[in-house]
């Protein structure tokens, strides 16, 4: 419980430390108000979101063939444009999104991964999960607060020697895929990330 309670305490001092951000541009208000995870969205925020959103899947469709073609096939497409990890004993990673259904806005949600163990500083990344099946996108959208591992498994996004996606990945009913300014991030879980709808 004290870990719970000294998580987003431990992101909001690194964030306003560092003020460091690898992916799309936000506000100083609206990082710190993510990485505290907090609060209801302010209208900057919002917009933060919905240029980031932007933002991210075009990163994606230009650094990797094929990614264009599988977000189109998707029911449902969430995307958190900057995801804060951060910490120093305790750490963990915080962020807010948008879903979108046939292109249009479907909610915010926010995403909370906690972990333990020594991290110094604070990274941001692009988070995008992608719903392939209508009743995956039912099920996150049903859920009071939805749990990788818990309430679903999620496929992490890779791309092959030849550049294009892995379509035995492709073909799970929940794609999720991390990008940096790099491009993306592979081998990774989402084993204990949770997602909340913020009213």
């Amino acid at each position: 419980m004290r870990h719970a309670t000294l998580l987003p305490m431990a992101l909001l001092a690194a964030v306003l430390a560092t003020g460091c951000t690898t992916t799309a541009s936000t506000t100083g208000a609206s990082s710190a108000s993510a990485a505290a995870g907090v609060g209801p969205l302010s209208a900057q925020e919002r917009r933060d979101i919905a240029e980031g959103y932007r933002d991210t899947l075009q990163r994606l469709y230009t650094s990797t063939p094929g990614s264009r073609e599988l977000v189109a096939k998707a029911a449902g497409v969430l995307v958190f444009p900057q995801a804060l990890s951060a910490g120093f004993v305790v750490g963990g990673e915080f962020g807010n999104g948008e879903l979108r259904t046939n292109d249009r806005f479907a909610g915010y949600y926010r995403t909370t991964t906690g972990s333990l163990g020594l991290q110094i500083g604070a990274q941001s990344r692009a988070l995008v999960f992608l719903f392939m099946t209508q009743d995956s996108l039912n099920s996150f959208k049903q859920s009071k607060g939805w749990s990788v591992g818990a309430d679903a498994s999620v496929a992490v996004l890779k791309v092959g020697a030849n550049g294009q996606i892995d379509t035995s990945v492709s073909s799970a009913p929940t794609i999720a895929f991390v990008m940096t300014n790099s491009g993306l991030m592979a081998n990774l879980t989402f084993e204990g990330t949770k997602i909340t709808r913020i009213e």
